[in-house]
């Protein structure tokens, strides 16, 4: 396995001062595409402020900017449900899953076009490390729901049936699950350049284990807006 280095670190969300910059760029990239959004994404919410919440941030190596974002929810650290669950219940083979939800995915304009690949694979990494068999999310963009496919994520009902989401602006998104477990071998044979990226390639600017002591994590969660 070689090793490729990026122009940007990847890394976990450790303290307040992190958060805030984390927002600011969901705040730019969801704000650019939903000028009303733009208010609100500038403040951390109440899934931020669960334990049951990772946040990463990606940062660029010449400027320090913060140029990327994303958030994983998981059952398997504890919580009973995703916050997507609260607006669709999964079929029950799937329940029996460990699972996890990715939100908040977002880059700012004219970052390094391998930000959002390079928090793909943190996000499949991190699924790894807990335990989580199903990554669900809910899409809308038909250009991320071809890609979504073709790395083999599938309608949880078998269609194309969209959902208003409460934590996504109500807006209707189709909603996807992913098996972590058959990630390597499907995309081994069917997409050889992401299989590539993702098990091939050691990158060690991706980070998927806190950096320091778990308590500046408890400290961001005071911080949140309600």
């Amino acid at each position: 396995m070689h090793s490729e280095s990026l122009t940007f670190t990847l890394r976990l969300v450790e303290t307040h001062e992190d958060l805030m910059r984390a927002c600011s760029v969901r705040a730019e990239a969801y704000g650019h595409k939903i000028p009303a959004f733009r208010e609100s994404m500038a403040h951390p919410d109440h899934i931020d402020a669960s334990p049951w919440t990772s946040i990463f941030l990606c940062e660029d190596k010449d400027t320090g900017n913060a140029v990327g974002t994303m958030r994983i929810q998981a059952t398997t650290r504890g919580a009973s449900m995703l916050e997507i669950e609260k607006y669709v219940t999964p079929p029950p083979e799937l329940l029996q899953q460990g699972r996890a939800e990715v939100t908040r995915l977002a880059s700012v304009r004219g970052s390094d076009p391998f930000v959002r690949l390079a928090m793909w694979k943190a996000c499949y990494l991190y699924c790894i490390a807990i335990q989580a068999r199903l990554l669900i999310m809910g899409v809308r963009k038909p250009a991320l729901l071809r890609a979504y496919e073709r790395m083999g994520a599938k309608d949880i009902f078998g269609d194309r049936h969209e959902v208003p989401l409460g934590h996504a602006g109500n807006l209707p998104h189709r909603v996807l699950a992913l098996d972590i477990g058959t990630c390597e071998q499907e995309w081994r044979e069917g997409y050889p350049d992401l299989w590539h990226f993702f098990f091939a390639t050691l990158h060690p600017d991706i980070s998927v284990v806190p950096l320091v002591h778990r308590q500046p994590i408890e400290k961001v969660r005071l911080h949140v807006v309600q």
